[in-house]
């Protein structure tokens, strides 16, 4: 996904008149521009690919936590809202690994950085979410590696 991409799709959720995607859309757009300003580039600035992502994960983030405090307090209606537009930004997001595949990867790496033990857990966990970012959620992430090294 990048800045342009979601333009595209701010015109196309207009066109179709779908409330959920444009404000989801005009919201990234928002804190792309945010994080353009924040980066030094000017509200005109050109993102990357990964701070795209950057931007697109940590918005996945908010919604999942506000649909946990929502639900949490009793508040069902403001969670089906959040989670209508947590499925937009996950949809934009790339595919994420799944369990097996991070066990996979994690070995892989371990024996690559010739990690046996828990002394070395930390040195793998930051290659590893190098590797992996974007594609896997850095809680599946420590939980295959604390199982691994358990």
């Amino acid at each position: 996904m990048t800045q342009a991409e979601l333009k595209e799709q701010l015109k196309a959720a207009m066109k179709a008149k779908d409330a959920v995607r444009l404000n989801v859309v005009r919201s990234l757009l928002s804190a792309m521009t945010n994080e353009a300003v924040a980066k030094g580039k000017g509200p005109d600035g050109v993102l990357s690919n990964d701070e795209v992502l950057t931007v697109l994960t940590r918005a996945s983030k908010q919604r999942k936590d506000s649909i946990e405090q929502f639900e949490k307090g009793g508040r069902p209606e403001l969670a089906e809202a959040e989670k209508a537009e947590f499925s937009v930004i996950e949809s934009m997001l790339p595919a994420q690994m799944s369990r097996d595949e991070i066990v996979a990867a994690t070995k892989a790496k371990a024996a690559e950085l010739g990690v046996t033990d828990k002394t070395g857990v930390n040195k793998l966990m930051g290659m590893l979410m190098k590797d992996l970012k974007g594609r896997a959620d850095g809680n599946a992430v420590k939980a295959v590696i604390d199982s691994l090294f358990a």
